[in-house]
């Protein structure tokens, strides 16, 4: 069996075959939230199932191409198309990019998501910075063999979200007048939505936002040394009192009308770092 280790050197030598730059910020970007490349000045991309070892998004809104390129002045090297637990990967395979990038040269990582507000002081529309998760995906990344040279065996994730890089964030949508949340993300597998009272359970457990992704990526970006940013847009308002059906659709027109906030936020972050 060919271990992890020689399956992401596999895929870095593919990649270094196309460039022998190194990028120090990954950005993956989430379900309708792929605009966020046409900010970048793109040099090449590769779509996923050319790269060796790499999984197939098989998400109807999400693209499936690793773009390189610059954003704000900095080398870039963006997922657009994620993997999702409720697909079917393991969550070896939905971090896999995630462990390439770190041999790329990435020193940071900038994360979106479209999720559910559960903060009855949330509306949807609303940006919120990911300042903590809580991780009901029921397995971690890092299950089975630790390999050393990637990160230790029990890593610390009592910061998980860089907090200079919050900081910033913070600055930056004050100076462009745009309002934010700042808050606790939970996940869980999908692909359903919730329940309402799975909605009073998140909230009681002290979860701001409901998604179905982010977290897998970002505990293992922890574990190799990377640090990390996230945002979320808030698409759909989960009060388990007052109800409502929401359909896909509906969650990426409200992403797709929230992104240049996000874009523009994001832009000025890179730019700072």
């Amino acid at each position: 069996m060919i271990s992890q280790q020689a399956k992401i050197q596999e895929a870095v030598a593919f990649i270094r075959t196309k460039t022998g730059a190194d990028y120090p910020v990954g950005i993956v970007l989430g379900t309708g939230l792929g605009a966020l490349v046409k900010e970048i000045d793109i040099d090449f991309s590769l779509d996923y199932s050319d790269i060796p070892n790499f999984p197939v998004s098989t998400v109807e809104t999400h693209h499936g191409k690793l773009i390189f390129g610059t954003l704000s002045g900095k080398n870039v090297v963006a997922m657009q198309g994620r993997f999702h637990f409720y697909e079917g990967y393991s969550m070896h395979q939905i971090v896999f990019p995630i462990r390439v990038m770190k041999y790329l040269g990435v020193k940071t990582l900038g994360i979106t998501n479209a999720c559910g507000g559960l903060n009855p002081a949330y509306r949807k529309g609303e940006i919120m910075l990911i300042d903590d998760h809580i991780n009901l995906l029921g397995t971690n990344p890092l299950i089975g063999p630790n390999d050393p040279e990637i990160g230790s065996r029990f890593p610390d994730l009592c910061a998980p979200y860089s907090p200079r890089i919050l900081e910033l964030a913070e600055e930056v949508a004050l100076n462009q007048r745009i309002k934010v949340q700042r808050g606790v993300y939970v996940a869980l597998s999908g692909p359903c939505l919730e329940t309402r009272a799975e909605y009073r359970m998140l909230r009681t457990l002290g979860a701001d936002v409901v998604g179905m992704s982010t977290v897998p990526e970002v505990i293992a970006a922890v574990h190799q040394g990377t640090e990390v940013f996230g945002m979320s847009i808030i698409t759909d308002e989960c009060f388990p009192d007052n109800l409502k059906a929401v359909s896909i659709e509906e969650i990426i027109e409200v992403s797709n009308h929230a992104e240049p906030k996000m874009t523009s936020i994001f832009k000025a972050i890179v730019a700072n770092l």
